[in-house]
């Protein structure tokens, strides 16, 4: 079904059908032609000549029956049979017939009065064998015309199509980083350049629109390390005091971990904004399980009433070449998640084979949504709290970008395993 929408098929397969039908018709007709042809003037010229001759013969009864070699003339009377006369024939009206015999095919004129049966039989055998001849004929040459019409179809889609599909090539081509260099003047002012011509239009829209984005994100993600430096700076200073009241302490760390992670998402954003790893040969590999440790110790103030346990389990070490900041950002998240919908019960991350799984006890997700948790804004059915559900959605894309690979399933025992793959 797929091949029959394809413009390039719907050509050959008009021109096709145009060159069948209209050969075929043309067949039919012909036959049709002849055949009423034919019929007409074998039969009137047979009733003619039967009418002509019995008067001739009520004129003068000594006249003997005509003769011919493709034509037999028989005259009898009711109740005297003339034995030359077929009973097959015999038993006909008055009329033209087309009568099939053993000796062949016949067209009989038959005139029956009161006094008089005549007949008149013409031998149309050779006229069948032409006829079959002739149909034969017909149907190679709409066989003929077809394949000539396929013909025609193939050459007409190349040639009607190769601007179109020159024109997919050169859009195939196009990076997404530059600017569209012109398609339209690779071809003539026709349809398809003024297709060219609209694409390249609405390339340099949507390019200018994505360097407008791009330099915004990039901008704001520059001008919001500052005030993150300051704050972060500040609250090292504050905890660096040995007076401070436990509570104010705790706040003051709270501010220091929501500073730390704008950091974190602010540094992640701009290389997804800017489409680069931030890595190079030299880079160093940033280990896992370290930055696991981190993401737990700042997590856990935010637990308060809850009756739930983080753990950290570290098979073997998991090292990623990858800036910091985005490994935080993307098992962060992960954390996050696991510790806002799970009420009671643990929240365990086991790092190794160069994968972490982030595992809860938690209610975990309808199976008929797994595959929409990483959609913009989706948080769930029934899902309370706050969160603008653009985590996991930030998470995807840091994956698409490092060849990362991210998994979600229900457990057995209950609750949601989250498995990210470094490696494999």
């Amino acid at each position: 079904m797929l091949y029959r929408r394809r413009l390039r098929s719907r050509i050959i397969f008009s021109f096709l059908l145009f060159g069948t039908v209209l050969s075929s018709l043309f067949a039919i007709s012909t036959l049709f032609l002849q055949s009423n042809l034919e019929d007409e003037l074998i039969g009137s010229t047979l009733k003619q000549e039967l009418d002509d001759y019995l008067v001739q013969l009520r004129k003068d009864p000594t006249l003997v029956e005509p003769f011919h070699t493709r034509i037999q003339g028989f005259i009898t009377r009711p109740g005297d049979p003339n034995h030359s006369v077929t009973a097959q024939i015999r038993e006909l009206g008055t009329g033209v017939h087309e009568v099939e015999t053993a000796e062949g095919y016949f067209k009989a004129a038959v005139r029956k009065d009161d006094d008089l049966w005549a007949f008149l039989i013409y031998d149309i055998t050779e006229n069948q064998r032409l006829t079959n001849r002739l149909i034969v004929s017909l149907v190679l040459a709409v066989l003929v015309f077809s394949l000539l019409s396929l013909a025609l179809g193939l050459w007409s889609s190349s040639t009607v199509m190769k601007p179109v599909s020159d024109l997919a090539e050169r859009l195939s081509q196009l990076g997404e980083e530059t600017p569209s260099p012109g398609l339209a003047r690779w071809f003539p002012d026709d349809e398809v350049g003024q297709l060219a011509s609209a694409l390249d239009a609405y390339a340099a829209r949507v390019h200018q629109l994505v360097e407008r984005d791009r330099e915004f994100n990039a901008d704001v993600s520059h001008e919001l390390r500052t005030p993150l430096a300051v704050i972060t700076g500040a609250t090292e200073l504050l905890l660096a005091q040995k007076d401070l009241p436990e509570k104010t302490k705790a706040r003051i760390f709270r501010i220091a971990r929501a500073a730390r992670q704008s950091t974190d998402i602010t540094t992640a954003l701009l290389h997804l904004v800017r489409a680069e790893q931030g890595v190079n040969q030299d880079s160093d590999a940033h280990d896992v399980g370290r930055i696991v440790e981190k993401l737990i110790h700042l997590h856990e103030p935010l637990l308060d009433t809850k009756s739930l346990e983080l753990k950290v389990i570290s098979e073997d070490n998991v090292s990623v070449i990858a800036p910091e900041s985005v490994i935080a950002v993307t098992v962060g998240n992960l954390i996050s998640n696991s510790i806002r919908y799970t009420p009671a019960g643990e929240v365990v991350c086991t790092i190794g084979s160069g994968r972490i799984l982030v595992e809860d006890t938690g209610p975990g997700i309808p199976e008929s949504e797994l595959s929409l948790v990483m959609n913009r804004h989706y948080r769930g059915e029934g899902v309370s709290g706050k969160g603008s559900g653009l985590g996991l959605a930030i998470v995807q894309r840091l994956c698409e970008l490092y060849g990362w690979s991210i998994h979600f399933e229900n457990r057995e025992t209950g609750g949601l395993r989250a498995e990210l793959k470094f490696f494999g």
